[in-house]
């Protein structure tokens, strides 16, 4: 999920969710919506501006989220 791995990465930073929020100019309540995978598909902006944060790029959230997502999709069909 895009939300854990922003989690994760903000973590190792050593960052709050304000400090994310303030360096990224997004409001803490909406990255804590992502983080607890309420907001399920963040735009691509706000991404860009987290992950520009976080030191990545909106290419690697979002595929770490699709390699995820692939892989549980894999153990369900493994289990059918």
């Amino acid at each position: 999920m895009i939300g854990e791995q922003i989690r994760m990465l903000r973590i190792q930073k050593g960052l709050s969710i304000n400090e994310l929020a303030s360096l990224a100019n997004v409001s803490k309540s909406y990255i804590s919506y992502i983080e607890r995978g309420i907001q399920k598909e963040p735009s691509p902006h706000i991404l860009s501006k987290i992950a520009k944060v976080l030191n990545t790029t909106l290419e690697e959230l979002v595929m770490n989220d699709s390699i995820e997502k692939n892989r549980i999709d894999y153990e369900w069909i493994t289990l059918l």
